[in-house]
């Protein structure tokens, strides 16, 4: 039970990063990402690669980070030429074209097999020490994330997102650019979720093409919704309640003698159900941004 307890805590931290990331962009700037998860990818793999290679843990993070901010901007210049919602579908097209590429290019990403046997962290300490040291790691980069988004979308950069993403053609006439805008916006998430997803690789000591899957950046924009999109408090409730569903069906599932596809199914219907509820009743999410209001 207590293991269970630490992994869950850990994995949401990890997922906490991820939705931090995707929050930048569609929380603040309105950006419809949905090929977020690829970011985390490169960043997972990043470790994985970066392990078979021989390389220290700091390159190899610097790696995942510069992959996914050179992915980010590509996908801002595709934004220059597409509507936002078409942009939105190319974000999930990349995504799937790089979880393709992964899948099989064997001789790079271990193919469907994935990078197995990346060491953790803390594998030198004991049990259960190593485990809550990892979880202590992730915490404090989550506290260190949060804090910096939170001063980012207080400062004039996140005011200008903001504006852009309100009354993008007043932003114009203030004189911001808005493709610099969006780009550094893509850029900045990009960074945060790729280091979410270089300690997955790390905590799960695997990096696979399942971690590019399209259904888990939909997982984060539940997060974000159910929470409260464009508010950092907001994200952070959000990943409690999709971890606390995920966490609850296990119990569920021993509980009522339950099969694993029904206890599948009934996590992926819990959630529904609480992103439904909210979006009837509590549009704005749990923890709704507040926005300032001009005098």
């Amino acid at each position: 039970m207590f293991d269970f307890l630490i992994s869950s805590l850990t994995i949401a931290g990890i997922y906490g990063l991820m939705a931090l990331g995707l929050n930048i962009q569609a929380g603040y700037a309105g950006l419809l990402n949905f090929g977020n998860i690829a970011f985390a990818g490169l960043g997972a793999y990043a470790a994985g690669i970066g392990y078979s290679l021989g390389w220290p843990l700091l390159p190899s993070l610097a790696m995942g980070i510069a992959l996914a901010m050179l992915l980010g901007l590509f996908l801002a210049s595709m934004g220059r030429k597409l509507a936002a919602d078409y942009w939105g579908i190319a974000t999930l097209a990349v995504a799937e074209i790089l979880r393709t590429v992964a899948t099989n290019e064997g001789w790079l990403t271990g193919g469907a097999n994935g990078i197995s046997a990346i060491p953790s962290l803390f594998e030198g300490l004991a049990r259960p020490w190593d485990s809550i040291a990892f979880l202590a790691l992730v915490l404090v980069v989550l506290g260190v994330a949060a804090w910096m988004c939170s001063r980012l979308g207080n400062g004039r950069f996140g005011r200008a997102l903001r504006l852009m993403r309100e009354e993008p053609q007043l932003a114009t006439c203030m004189g911001y650019d808005l493709k610099s805008l969006k780009t550094r916006a893509i850029m900045s998430g990009a960074a945060v979720t790729a280091i979410g997803g270089f300690l997955y690789a790390r905590y799960m000591s695997f990096a696979g093409p399942d971690y590019m899957l399209a259904s888990e950046t939909f997982v984060l924009w539940t997060m974000l919704m159910i929470g409260g999109i464009g508010n950092i408090a907001g994200v952070l409730t959000g990943v409690v309640v999709v971890q606390a569903a995920y966490v609850f069906v296990p119990f569920i599932k021993d509980w009522l003698h339950l099969s694993s596809d029904v206890s599948g199914a009934l996590r992926l219907g819990l959630i529904g159900t609480i992103l439904l509820v909210c979006l009837m009743w509590r549009s704005e999410g749990l923890v709704p941004e507040k926005l300032r209001k001009m005098p």
